[in-house]
């Protein structure tokens, strides 16, 4: 069985205590840290200052927002991520919900599991680096 300890929303600042509850989990052997992305904090952010105060354990997003930024500069931040700490970033996606999407986003949100779809093609064709991108969706 594999442990892994989310670390929640931020909001206006950092969960208190989250360094501290970060290393002991990393101390303990936990398998990985999460952060999510909500009203107030990207989880890419503090996945890049946790990953650079950790050695072992892997950390990930839980979930990032598909309409928070495109596909190709998820595939590039997770790219970069991985690369920066050894191959320790999972990358986890989410559609979020119309409240968010159309609220805090400004975009429509009709067909969410279609556009999940593609959205997860065109990372995967990034990440895979074989040829330039392309995509009718």
């Amino acid at each position: 069985m594999k442990l892994g300890l989310t670390a929640g929303y931020w909001s206006s600042g950092p969960p208190p205590g989250i360094e501290e509850m970060i290393a002991e989990a990393e101390r303990l052997g936990f398998d990985s840290i999460w952060t999510a992305e909500a009203y107030g904090s990207d989880c890419l952010t503090p996945l890049a200052w946790w990953g650079a105060k950790t050695s072992r354990i892997k950390f990930g997003t839980a979930i990032a927002q598909i309409s928070a930024r495109t596909p190709t500069a998820t595939a590039m931040a997770a790219m970069t991520l991985d690369h920066l700490s050894g191959g320790r970033f999972i990358l986890g996606l989410g559609a979020s919900g119309p409240q968010v999407v159309e609220g805090w986003y400004g975009q429509p949100y009709p067909r969410p599991l279609e556009r999940t779809r593609e959205y997860v093609e065109i990372v995967r064709r990034v990440l895979a680096r074989d040829k330039p991108v392309e995509f009718s969706g």
